[in-house]
């Protein structure tokens, strides 16, 4: 396939600010589904966990792993998901824009495909608040999915936060973000929790009180680059980290942008950085960004995690979706 065109520009990678050791532990169990790259996990009500393939089919997991099933399919490339308060399932599709499924008439309505006059080119992540709410990120508003090293190479912030009322209108929360991704709510609906993937950071957009409308920093520095995050049942953030900071690309964010669009033009898309493959999540205090707990391995069957669900029951599970290959996986916390 021919690579769309990229203009990059110069940019300063942030800092890298250590972390606490790891001090989880945990076995993984790799539950096989049919397709590739299992980008984000959610569960419904009756606990079945749902995640998206990448050639555009949705996959409904039983509990306890031991039944896969195809339930629909959006005919582009679905990655964040969200269970609404009604059982429907919102869908972040880079090709579509953000649908929404119902999984009791099976069908599939498109809820938001442009704004402002300008096509959805990236739909990442989305969560919904308890009044009916979407809140939900665009990665880049230059390429699509496919191409997700293209906004590597490019060091543009052309990244937002949106946010679609119960009425259908849809507003920019933020703009000029570095590859918005995951997005949750804290406990108390205080405020919208999103991740910038090359921004290596968390931010809060704050709904209520006194700062309602700004954002402030909740984790900076981040050592490796943020994927997908989730609210905790205690309220803690967890976050998958897909992989560490990678070097070349960072070396070359300040240099001649021209550096990069030669790279770019004259390297297959696979020659380019991948990152690489580890299973890190970290869970956030909400409230000042300390870490809680950490895990840090890796594992021959799976890796790359992007997506991270902490689930109830006894005991508690956290399943985690990933890109670059097949299934999903869980452990026990």
């Amino acid at each position: 396939m021919t690579k769309p065109r990229v203009d990059p520009v110069r940019w300063q990678p942030p800092p890298s600010r250590p972390l606490p050791e790891p001090d989880l532990a945990a076995t993984l169990h790799v539950v096989p589904i049919p397709g590739n790259a299992p980008e984000d996990v959610v569960a419904d009500a009756d606990g079945n966990i749902w995640t998206g393939v990448d050639d555009g089919r949705i996959i409904r997991i039983a509990p306890d792993g031991s039944s896969v099933a195809v339930v629909a399919d959006t005919g582009g490339r679905p990655l964040g998901l969200a269970v609404a308060r009604d059982g429907r399932l919102l869908i972040c599709d880079s090709h579509r824009g953000l649908l929404r499924y119902d999984p009791v008439t099976r069908t599939l309505e498109t809820l938001v495909c442009e704004v402002a006059g300008r096509a959805l080119t990236f739909c990442s992540n989305v969560v919904e608040s308890s009044d009916g709410t979407i809140f939900f990120t665009e990665s880049t508003s230059r390429l699509h999915y496919e191409y997700y090293k293209g906004a590597v190479v490019e060091g543009r912030a052309a990244g937002s936060l949106f946010r679609r009322d119960p009425n259908g209108a849809v507003s920019v929360l933020a703009s000029d973000l570095h590859f918005a991704n995951g997005v949750t709510l804290t406990n108390d609906e205080s405020a919208v929790v999103f991740a910038e993937t090359t921004g290596c950071r968390l931010s809060k957009y704050w709904l209520t009180g006194s700062q309602a409308g700004s954002i402030t920093p909740l984790v900076t520095e981040l050592p490796g680059y943020p994927d997908n995050i989730s609210t905790g049942r205690d309220g803690r953030i967890w976050v998958a980290m897909v992989s560490d900071r990678n070097r070349l690309s960072e070396q070359l964010g300040p240099r001649a942008p021209i550096i990069r669009k030669l790279l770019w033009r004259l390297l297959p898309y696979r020659w380019l950085p991948n990152p690489k493959s580890i299973v890190w999540v970290i869970g956030f205090d909400a409230d000042d960004g300390r870490v809680i707990t950490q895990l840090r391995t890796t594992h021959p069957a799976f890796g790359l995690a992007t997506g991270v669900l902490e689930t109830p029951g006894t005991p508690r599970r956290l399943w985690l979706g990933r890109i670059g290959g097949p299934g999903v996986c869980y452990l026990d916390l």
